[in-house]
């Protein structure tokens, strides 16, 4: 019979956070998060928290693990090891994700990580971006008169599989909203499947681009021209894509509607024509 896996003593450990940060406007981060993010001796990170919650943090405690220089992405692996790594040392570390960590996060895979190499974590559910990148653009991703059900999928899926486990067909025949998160590249192929799979040419859809971060940008159309709309708009990651008839709401309140972010000279005010970047304020694209 083999032995059981031995770790060290656990007394000598460090301790790692996986901490979802909202979908990037710090006063949407939980009370918990803003504490952990204080106190940790590390923040392993990467952009999609955005830019305003990270530079809250002190840069001698930040590892950034996104994108590396030459535009490369830092592997999953290496984040798996460093966070052992630093928990070995006995540091308190936070593992800082957009949104929620277990929402399209790979926080499932580095709590698996970390047990196997014994070391002790905590999860922290944060807002994900996914219900409220939409919402702050008006967008309800479930409606009584509308829709009673809502899937979400990811645009980016691993790209070790040997086929897509997205269904689109079968999403389309639940009559709810999709939301699509890390697809705004992708944006024409899944349109296609979703009209081959019998939805409508004018189903409303919306983008959400940076959602609460500086300069969002929102912009609809329907499923016939939003990757025309995409383009005109310049519309880029990290973006959400709303698809259903929620999507329209957005066009019936935005002349009231508050939640409004900076915007770059580029950006009109968040009443104007939906299909241009609006003053308003996103989870990854």
């Amino acid at each position: 019979m083999s032995e059981p896996e031995s770790h060290p003593d656990r007394s000598e450990e460090g301790m790692v956070y996986l901490v979802g940060s909202g979908p990037g406007d710090p006063d949407l981060l939980t009370v918990k998060a803003a504490r952990l993010i204080e106190t940790a001796d590390v923040v392993l990170h990467d952009k999609l928290p955005g830019p305003e919650i990270l530079g809250r943090i002190p840069e001698a405690k930040r590892e950034d693990v996104g994108k590396r220089a030459g535009g490369e992405w830092t592997p999953q692996e290496y984040t798996n090891r460093r966070l052992a790594e630093l928990a070995h040392d006995g540091k308190t570390v936070v593992r800082l994700k957009g949104g929620d960590p277990f929402v399209f996060g790979r926080g499932g895979e580095e709590a698996e990580h970390l047990a196997n190499a014994g070391i002790p974590f905590e999860i922290v559910p944060g807002v994900t971006s996914a219900i409220a990148g939409p919402a702050v653009a008006g967008i309800p991703v479930t409606h009584r008169a509308y829709t009673s059900s809502v899937s979400f999928v990811t645009g980016h899926e691993d790209p070790t599989k040997d086929e897509s486990a997205v269904d689109w067909e079968a999403l389309a025949a639940t009559g709810g909203t999709i939301v699509v998160l890390m697809g705004v590249g992708k944006l024409p192929a899944y349109v296609a499947e979703l009209r081959n799979a019998g939805l409508a040419a004018d189903t409303p859809v919306a983008l959400v681009e940076r959602a609460t971060w500086p300069g969002m940008a929102v912009a609809t159309g329907t499923l016939e021209t939003i990757v025309d709309v995409r383009d005109t708009a310049g519309i880029e990651p990290p973006a959400i894509t709303v698809i259903g008839a929620v999507a329209a709401t957005r066009d019936r309140v935005v002349d009231f509607l508050q939640n409004r972010y900076d915007t770059d000279s580029t950006g009109d005010d968040a009443g104007t024509s939906s299909s241009e970047p609006t003053d308003g304020g996103g989870e990854p694209s």
